[in-house]
């Protein structure tokens, strides 16, 4: 039993978040709306936190997944009133830097990369292997664009234009939701989204990130040396950490990789 004293004020209490990995892929430590929708709920509703911050460390990856969580982050801190501090480590690099705008300040490491506000798809194409070793592709559609970009058929102009439309589309939502969030703070002048990644104290000067600092020093300064941390994060089943699941996580993991790879990580 929890003796309760009236009259006794208790310290300030952080709500910590831990956002980490690549956003929408299919291994089991991907970041998604779905799987971060309870911690999230629980982080921001349980306990009357003072704030909630995020420990955030993203390559990217599903923009549509780093809109969703972004989206359900900006939902609860309005509905509650509770300020958000994202603190970056490695990398916050575009999903990635998508969430930590999802704060209200941004802080990072000296050495974390930020940035690549931009969009990518790559692929690969196999037709011209398909044909050396004789094997004959059959493809049958309804609908003359049903097939666009299919990797065993020679690249077609007309679906890189589509394809670059679409690219485009969403290359300027990123650039809205970047410019929403950090506002006045943004340097007019510099050139913030082709895709250029920088480090945390050229990201300041361009206000992308609001400083240098890291998570129990700052909260410390902005809410007392009392300040108590309580941290979140998914709980995974055991029996969901063996069978053939394994095989999808080990493929998932090569994929990560190489995406941090992108950022010299």
């Amino acid at each position: 039993m929890k003796l309760r004293l009236p009259f006794i004020k208790k310290p300030p209490m952080v709500a910590v978040v831990r956002l980490s990995g690549a956003i929408g892929m299919a291994g089991r430590a991907s970041l998604n709306d779905t799987t971060l929708a309870p911690v999230l709920e629980k982080a921001f509703r349980k306990g009357k936190p003072a704030a909630v911050a995020l420990e955030v460390n993203s390559p990217g990856g599903s923009p549509v997944q780093s809109a969703l969580i972004g989206g359900r982050i900006r939902r609860l801190a309005d509905e509650l009133k509770i300020p958000v501090y994202a603190f970056v480590e490695d990398v916050a690099a575009s999903g990635g830097y998508w969430l930590a705008a999802a704060a209200d300040e941004i802080w990072a490491d000296d050495n974390s990369v930020l940035g690549s506000i931009g969009v990518i798809s790559s692929g690969f194409g196999a037709h011209v292997f398909l044909a050396r070793q004789g094997i004959e592709r059959r493809v049958h559609t309804a609908g003359k664009s049903k097939s666009m970009l299919d990797p065993f058929a020679p690249e077609k102009d007309e679906d890189v234009e589509r394809l670059k439309v679409i690219l485009g589309d969403i290359h300027q939502n990123f650039i809205a939701y970047v410019k929403e969030r950090r506002g006045e703070r943004l340097e007019r002048k510099a050139d913030l989204f082709n895709g250029e990644i920088w480090l945390a104290k050229r990201a300041t000067e361009l206000g992308l990130i609001d400083g240098v600092g890291h998570l129990k020093p700052r909260m410390q300064e902005q809410f007392g040396d009392k300040v108590k941390f309580r941290r979140y994060g998914v709980r995974r089943p055991f029996w969901t950490r063996i069978g053939t699941e394994l095989t999808q996580d080990a493929i998932a993991g090569i994929e990560e990789r190489a995406a941090y790879a992108r950022f010299g990580l």
